[in-house]
């Protein structure tokens, strides 16, 4: 009985060293939010207040356009996601990105519901506040499952519609990436609130990309900055452990807006087969598969992926 109590001892004793030892090493505290306005506001930023948050957003491009291009990002990232596209569109199109609650510069909703109907209000919302009475609605992967929600629940505002390696569908991933799988373990993701390695957003980018070499330590800076912005880490465990939306996606049949089915063809995280299902349940759609590409098309490959968006634009 004594050597097990030993035994017990010294287990615990060395993890509560390595605890420490992994804290010192990878432990960082939150980012002064001004500076991290300082670094990735752009500007065309501004703030809007919604549900007591000032959402950070960007509004560029034609003021005269009465239908602008509005752009969701996915989980753990940000605004600047879209960037590469932006630059195309502004030059004659009105183009609206925000950071959606959990990420980037807005920060946690302040009663932690991070449930797509959630957000699919808060995109209402947001619409709104900025005055848009409709526009183009586009999303990638959870910004996505939000854009298709907001195209349901809100068909009047929703003329056309851009899935992105859309979220919706039961996913059977071949590659989550780690930062996922991590703040989904109990116990290991209270700790991701206060440790954060930045190789694991490295490795996370990493494993959503075809092209790793894409991936550049400019990238890994955003992403791995933005998550300490204060309020964002927690929120990130509570994204990652809300019930998924289970019944939506049988009433895809019901989307009457033209759609645009963007998909990179090596996506791991929301693999092609997916695309298929999305093809088969939405009546009006266009499916474009774009080669060696992965999750964030956008972003990985901004003019190979926006020429289809671009051909879709332009028709009736």
């Amino acid at each position: 009985m004594k050597s097990i109590i030993k035994t017990i001892k010294i287990i615990l004793l060395f993890s509560i060293l390595g605890l420490i030892i992994t804290t010192l090493l990878f432990g960082h505290s939150d980012i002064p939010l001004d500076e991290l306005k300082a670094k990735y506001t752009q500007p065309a930023s501004l703030f809007v207040e919604i549900e007591g948050m000032d959402v950070h957003y960007v509004d560029e491009g034609n003021q005269n356009d009465t239908l602008p291009i509005v752009l969701i990002h996915g989980t753990g990232s940000n605004l600047q996601t879209f960037d590469g596209w932006a630059n195309s569109l502004k030059t004659t199109r009105r183009v609206i990105r925000m950071d959606i609650p959990a990420y980037g510069l807005t920060g946690p909703f302040p009663n932690r519901d991070y449930s797509i109907a959630h957000y699919t209000k808060f995109i209402t919302q947001f619409l709104n506040a900025i005055n848009v009475k409709q526009c183009v609605l586009g999303g990638n992967s959870l910004g996505g499952q939000i854009a298709w929600n907001v195209a349901l629940k809100q068909p009047d505002i929703v003329t056309k519609l851009i899935l992105i390696d859309a979220a919706g569908h039961h996913i059977d991933s071949r590659n989550i990436p780690i930062a996922f799988i991590l703040a989904s373990i109990p116990v290991i993701d209270k700790l991701c609130i206060y440790i954060t390695p930045r190789f694991i957003a490295r490795l996370s980018l990493e494993s959503v990309y075809f092209n790793k070499s894409k991936v550049t330590d400019v990238l890994v800076d955003r992403y791995f900055e933005l998550t300490l912005r204060a309020g964002n880490r927690q929120a990130f465990v509570d994204r990652l452990n809300t019930a998924p939306d289970t019944t939506s996606y049988k009433s895809l049949n019901k989307i009457q807006q033209p759609t645009l089915l963007l998909w990179g063809k090596d996506d791991l995280l929301i693999p092609i087969d997916h695309a298929i299902k999305f093809q088969k349940n939405i009546p009006n759609n266009t499916l474009v598969i774009l080669e060696k590409l992965g999750h964030t098309p956008m972003e990985e490959s901004p003019i190979e992926s926006l020429n289809p968006v671009l051909y879709f634009l332009k028709q009736p």
